[in-house]
């Protein structure tokens, strides 16, 4: 009869980061597991808190399934000796497999005939199997980071205080670092108590009678709930950040919304250093009015019941007021230095020991950023917001306030350089310049911003590239995919007419000019291309297929921006248009026998057949027109061109033979297929769309 499994492994509090990750690893493991096992189950469910893994098991079957299994062994010709007799390979395989030689039977397969055996075991039972199995289980879980404790050898994310482990209602016996599993668990540390859990299916029942609710999504429920029911009430915007509120979700066991107040003096900082204050330091959520605008209040969720709130409120204004002095001097601090101290303090930062300074980083940037925005025919002002904004872009990193939180490089910087006075296009792209920062985050809004983030991110690759740092598998310590990856993304967002080589070709040369490279620079330029030619993939894969990417990057992807059109176009026609199958069936037809030809000119002249002259003549009226669409990024424009192609190319096939016996009449006709090829292949090459 099917029972319910319950698995709980007590702990010292855990870190919230890593809670999300375990409870999905043992869900999966347990599951794993059962499969591998041969155990039936419905459902497998996961349950964390701070001090707490557990799984339930749905419906176990009480026993494994039968198993019957077909073992193929030696061919029959080796088997049997000249006289019939089992072989010593075959009375070798019988003893291995334990059977009787008498139980082989004869199949054949790919035309030989082999001798197979067919072995039943029947199903142990289920409990038999519980110990050793969640035992293993536990061991084999990782973490990023482990524990030894006692005089234990056994590591685990933190040291295990109890056990709970029952099959319905009876105790699985396993043991580990001296704790015995058992069926009693404890609730929340203050509030609750030891619990029995009598039977496995009353195990969240049991923990919230003692004030643990073990369902995650439970506890992300009430506490949604709760922050909406208080904003409700007071007309208030509260502000909950999703990974704020996965990371408290892991820090409490029972959860109580409550709200504290701070001193509004402090609003005269700036808003992003009140709310970074509150949510990295203190784990609040900040409070907004209707209109965005930050109000002197904040939002917090306690571990525990709503019994002396007031209390508690108090305790985290006391503490957040303390954080907010904090800041507020710093503030005033920063506002005494000025940017030329600023930059000359970046002399003494070492960004890296090959690379120089923070200081020689920004004069790279000046340099790059400079000849990016000639390059894309800046005017006169806007280059000079380019230039300022690249010589004061890092000077905010030796304020105090960046000290104390990194995370508002840029943000400070924006803000000072307003205050000093420097231009409003400036100030912003001091701030923009980071931008994006992660997955998901926006491109720089302005064009200056633009520049300067390329430059910035683009010095950066160049230059680990240089001596040798290129990410591989999960190491990259100086986030050169994700820098890459923003590159993609401002070109893109921004149209720019650049391609990734000229920005390749311009950081190296800046970076020759400052220091000399460790590698030839055609090494350094070909990893380039490789790295970012991955950027650019993922970028189409988002919403390409496969197939459809592949033809588009065989095609060129140095202008991202043409990629991307190409791409989407090629997408469309390959999802709605049925006939152009066809279409792609007569380029590849040319693309085949353009594999033959020569370097030679198509001549006019030497064509015999009609075919041949109308084929030549469709081409050359749209060439001009495709190559231009191309060059503009249109290609929707290029595709619809390319495809009036189709009907010509299906008659010079219908009525010309290509490898004509006259040898200059068969050169001029694969000429004439190698131009049109080439052409066609500066869209996608299309032998790679899978139908």
């Amino acid at each position: 009869m099917p029972r319910n499994i319950l698995f709980e492994i007590g702990l010292e509090e855990v870190p919230a980061r890593f809670l999300r990750s375990a409870m999905d690893q043992l869900k999966d493991k347990t599951q794993k597991w059962l499969e591998a096992s041969r155990i039936g189950f419905t459902e497998v469910t996961a349950y964390a808190t701070p001090r707490r893994l557990a799984v339930i098991i749905h419906e176990a079957q009480d026993r494994q399934s039968d198993m019957s299994e077909e073992v193929k062994g030696p061919s029959k010709k080796i088997a049997l000796d000249d006289q019939g007799a089992w072989s010593k390979a075959a009375l070798g395989f019988a003893r291995s497999q334990g059977v009787d030689p008498d139980s082989f039977t004869f199949k054949e397969l790919g035309g030989v005939e082999y001798i197979y055996v067919t072995k039943n075991s029947i199903g142990v039972e289920t409990a038999e199997l519980l110990p050793e199995g969640l035992l293993g289980i536990l061991t084999s879980m990782t973490f990023p980071k482990n524990m030894k404790w006692g005089t234990h050898e056994f590591k685990f994310v933190r040291p295990i205080k109890w056990m709970a482990a029952l099959y319905g209602s009876d105790i699985i016996e396993l043991e580990i670092t001296g704790v015995k599993a058992g069926n009693t668990t404890r609730g929340h540390r203050f509030l609750g108590k030891e619990a029995v859990i009598s039977e496995a299916s009353q195990y969240i029942d049991v923990l919230r009678a003692e004030h643990v609710i073990v369902d995650v999504e439970e506890r992300k429920q009430m506490i949604t709930e709760q922050i909406e029911a208080l904003a409700d009430e007071k007309g208030w915007n509260i502000a909950v950040k999703e990974d704020l509120l996965e990371e408290v979700l892991f820090l409490v066991e029972t959860p109580t919304v409550l709200y504290g107040s701070f001193d509004p003096s402090f609003l005269n900082i700036p808003q992003d250093v009140l709310i970074t204050s509150m949510r990295e330091h203190q784990r609040y959520f900040p409070v907004l009015d209707q209109e965005g605008s930050l109000l002197p209040y904040f939002v917090t969720v306690r571990s525990g019941d709503s019994r002396s709130l007031d209390v508690i409120a108090k305790g985290n204004e006391k503490v957040l007021r303390a954080r907010l002095s904090d800041a507020k001097f710093f503030y005033e601090e920063d506002q005494k230095l000025n940017i030329k101290d600023a930059l000359s303090k970046l002399e003494s930062i070492v960004f890296h020991e090959e690379l120089g300074t923070i200081g020689d980083k920004v004069r790279r940037i000046r340099r790059i950023a400079d000849q990016l925005a000639s390059r894309l025919s800046l005017t006169a002002d806007s280059c000079d917001q380019v230039s300022r904004a690249a010589d004061i872009c890092k000077f905010d990193l030796v304020t105090q306030m960046v000290y104390e939180f990194p995370e508002l490089q840029g943000v400070m910087g924006e803000d000072y350089a307003r205050k000093a006075g420097e231009q409003e296009a400036v100030a912003k792209a001091v701030f923009q310049h980071y931008q994006p920062r992660f997955a998901g985050d926006q491109a720089p809004a302005s064009m200056i911003g633009a520049v300067v983030s390329i430059a910035d991110k683009m010095d950066t690759i160049a230059g680990c590239f240089s001596i040798g740092i290129i990410p591989t598998g999960s190491q990259d310590p100086y986030a050169l995919r994700r820098q890459a990856q923003g590159i993609v993304q401002i070109v893109l967002e921004h149209k720019l007419s650049l391609s990734l080589s000229e920005v390749f070709d311009i950081a190296l040369a800046v970076h020759a000019e400052r220091h000399d490279l460790k590698r030839s620079e055609k090494e350094i330029l070909k990893d380039l291309t490789d790295f970012f030619g991955l950027r650019v993939k993922k970028l189409l894969s988002e919403d390409q297929r496969y197939d459809v990417v592949d033809a588009v990057i065989s095609a060129g992807f140095d202008g991202v921006v043409s990629a991307v059109s190409r791409g989407q176009a090629l997408m469309t026609e390959v999802q709605e248009n049925s006939s152009f199958k066809s279409t792609v069936e007569s380029f590849n037809r040319v693309s085949n026998l353009a594999a033959k030809a020569g370097k030679f000119a198509v001549n006019p002249e030497l064509f015999a057949e009609t075919q041949e002259s109308e084929l030549y003549e469709a081409w050359q009226s749209v060439r001009e027109q495709y190559l231009d669409a191309i060059q503009q990024s249109d290609g929707e424009a290029a595709l619809k061109l390319l495809g009036g192609l189709e009907k010509p190319i299906t008659g010079f096939f219908d009525h010309v033979m290509v490898m004509a016996e006259d040898e200059a009449v068969k050169t001029n006709r694969l000429a004439l297929l190698s131009g049109i090829d080439s052409d066609v292949k500066q869209f996608a090459d299309f032998t790679k769309l899978v139908w």
